[in-house]
């Protein structure tokens, strides 16, 4: 099988699977994503695959959706209307970011530089977070929208209130990431934890995994991750999202900007 936007390699009980975008940042288009999807699937119907680790190629693991010029017509030959939106909302990040984090083998993200939005959605879907000591966080009321159970209640608003990143070292106090390593370790860091965990019983990972997720469930998670789309569907409409100044791969969300600005004034970039 081969892949336009993803890479995928497997060492003895290892899949590794690479956003291949360094050009755009890594940012998530359509056909990214549905990669993705098929790589996740193809390592799970691997029997000699036991753990699967997700990293960036680049500099940044991923700086969020796709709002180049292209990827814009893309979305124009969709269904039109909200309830067209709404169908390719659902599809690629509720239905897609559920099932990732249901996978039946257990999955760690390695993330670094930033990891925005759409960034958060997918690093968030894994079991575990590794974070080289480089990572930015930027979260928002995006399509799949875990952040409460993210970080918790309070830090949740902080974030969204004053809308900053979320470096870290800062994420691994909120419980968000599970460990930080220096940066360009994040990958190797990863994927000897996946190693590690690779000698469990396979079948005792996947009856673990299940019973965790489970819990989460008991708390409200896959019920509060779909009703929250219909708020961000509202916001959406609404306009309050609206794109910075720029072409192509440049484009961004204002919100983008602020949050930027916030780590100049403040001397963090």
């Amino acid at each position: 099988m081969t892949y336009e936007h993803i890479l995928y390699e497997v060492d003895g009980p290892v899949a590794t699977v690479w956003l291949n975008r360094p050009e755009k940042k890594n940012a998530q288009s359509r056909a990214l994503l549905e990669e993705m999807d098929a790589a996740f699937t193809r390592a799970c119907a691997d029997d000699d695959v036991r753990v699967i680790v997700l990293a960036g190629k680049g500099d940044t693991f991923s700086a969020g959706h796709d709002l180049s010029v292209a990827e814009g017509q893309n979305r124009a030959q969709m269904s039109p209307g909200m309830q067209g939106r709404y169908t390719r909302v659902w599809d690629l990040y509720i239905d897609m970011g559920l099932r990732w984090r249901n996978l039946p083998k257990p999955a760690i993200a390695a993330v670094h530089g930033y990891c925005i939005f759409g960034g958060w959605m997918i690093a968030t879907a894994m079991d575990l977070i590794i974070a080289a000591e480089n990572t930015k966080f930027l979260a928002s009321h995006f399509q799949y929208f875990s952040v409460p159970y993210d970080v918790g209640i309070r830090k949740a608003k902080e974030l969204l209130f004053e809308f900053r990143f979320l470096h870290a070292d800062e994420a691994k106090e909120a419980g968000f990431v599970t460990r930080v390593v220096p940066a360009g370790e994040q990958v190797a860091a990863a994927q000897a934890l996946a190693r590690r965990i690779a000698l469990q019983d396979p079948f005792s990972l996947r009856l673990a995994k299940l019973s965790l997720n489970q819990a989460q469930d008991e708390m409200g998670y896959s019920t509060f991750v779909k009703a929250a789309l219909q708020t961000y569907v509202v916001m959406s409409e609404s306009g309050a999202k609206e794109l910075s100044e720029g072409e192509g791969s440049r484009r961004r969300f204002a919100t983008v900007d602020r949050a930027l600005a916030y780590e100049s004034e403040r001397g963090l970039t």
